[in-house]
């Protein structure tokens, strides 16, 4: 009595086919698959979050930057 047979998730399945529709179901399938991804992308591209990257790229656009206006003020006008 405390454990559910395969009917009883056959019946749960078609009621709940039922009430919410195959296209419901789908777009709610597809919009849990694309959350997943995104969670998945965000965990992997959280080093590039961390202080010290941001430090770095931000030295060396500095780099560049400088680089440039020197290269701009040796230009003869």
């Amino acid at each position: 009595m405390g454990s559910f047979s395969i009917w009883h998730w056959l019946i749960v399945l078609v009621v709940v086919l039922l009430v919410f529709g195959t296209k419901r179901l789908r777009g709610a399938g597809r919009d849990l698959g694309e959350a997943i991804k995104g969670f998945k992308k965000g965990v992997n591209d959280a080093d590039d979050d961390k202080p010290a990257a941001r430090l770095e790229d931000q030295a060396r656009d500095d780099a560049a930057t400088r680089d440039k206006q020197r290269d701009d003020d040796k230009t003869p006008r």
